[in-house]
């Protein structure tokens, strides 16, 4: 069963179910997948379903932190459990010892020496940690790295 299949049967049991709070994000969901299908006039295939995922938490956590410096918190909570939801279809992230683990190897296959390599080590750690990593952070890792 591909992501979009899971996402969907997810959809028809809340429907039964009556979640309509989880119902209303699996359904927003499913609507930007087909609007990417759409605009690229693609199937999406898991790994771009994913980024998909990926784009509406990184989304959703800067409105987490919009919300709390505009002192509402109810507004954060809601995010948060958005969050948490879209986390379900996204594979068990990286522990910091593997991440850095990827990050190391990256630079070695990449034969990095520099900061002008750290494109390059971010790409080869992009494809190798897809949805398993957020690139802000591997972004800030690559880089403490990297800096002599």
């Amino acid at each position: 069963m591909t992501l979009k299949e899971r996402i969907t049967e997810d959809m028809k049991s809340c429907m039964r179910s009556g979640e309509k709070d989880r119902l209303g994000l699996i359904r927003m969901l499913l609507s930007a997948i087909k609007q990417r299908e759409v605009d690229e006039r693609i199937v999406l295939d898991d790994s771009q379903v994913l980024s998909v995922v990926e784009k509406m938490v990184k989304t959703r956590r800067e409105s987490v932190v919009q919300f709390e410096a505009g002192n509402r918190p109810e507004l954060a909570a809601k995010e948060t459990a958005e969050i948490a939801l879209l986390q379900a279809y996204l594979p068990t992230p990286f522990s910091a010892e593997e991440l850095d683990a990827v990050i190391k190897a990256a630079i070695e296959s990449s034969g990095a020496t520099s900061m002008k390599d750290m494109g390059k080590v971010v790409a080869c750690v992009k494809t190798a940690a897809a949805g398993r990593a957020d690139m802000s952070a591997v972004s800030a890792r690559v880089k403490a790295l990297l800096t002599p």
